[in-house]
């Protein structure tokens, strides 16, 4: 399973979600976070003479997971130029878009107290376009307060906890349902 991190900060509470989800998934699950600042600004020039190094590990990485976890922030109601910029690699070249078919589930966390509402709806609206099975239900939009989750992932409230173990059981069963080989083998 590919999990992408909307900041590129090591402390972020978005990387501490991610952590803390991952964590919480079935034992047959594997995870790679994929780096995303490393890269470079879309630029369909650049494209025209292939992926450049990063983009194409980048592209492997999609390739060989049955689903993806995007955990973002949000900035100005709207999702990272970081994580947009990643979606936009593999969206090309035309009638080449990595991400079709591509199962996806998506949360988020801020210290306010609207979480990542405004970033995740417009998420949904590129991730249709990008032709990914979003799934819809539960969403994760978490107002993080201090120790809640640890920097490590752990986390401090049982309630919390139950409640993102159980988006964790509803994200397997949606790769099950919508990944090609109906299981998590190449995660």
């Amino acid at each position: 399973m590919a999990v992408l991190v909307g900041s590129a900060r090591p402390g972020s509470l978005n990387r501490s979600l991610a952590k803390a989800l991952t964590g919480l998934a079935d034992a047959e699950f594997s995870f790679v976070f994929s780096r995303l600042d490393d890269l470079p600004l879309f630029d369909q020039d650049v494209l025209a003479a292939g992926f450049p190094p990063t983009v194409a590990r980048f592209h492997g990485e999609i390739d060989a997971a049955h689903g993806v976890l995007i955990v973002t922030p949000e900035h100005n109601r709207s999702i990272t130029a970081m994580l947009k910029n990643a979606l936009d690699w593999l969206s090309r070249p035309a009638g080449a878009n990595a991400w079709t078919g591509k199962p996806v589930a998506i949360a988020g966390a801020s210290a306010g107290r609207l979480g990542t509402v405004a970033a995740q709806q417009h998420l949904r609206a590129i991730l249709g376009y990008l032709d990914m099975p979003t799934m819809g239900q539960p969403e994760v939009y978490l107002s993080l307060t201090p120790g809640l989750i640890s920097p490590e992932g752990e986390i401090a409230d049982e309630g919390t906890k139950a409640f993102l173990q159980g988006y964790m059981q509803k994200f397997h069963r949606w790769i099950a349902r919508h990944s090609d080989a109906g299981a998590p083998a190449r995660a």
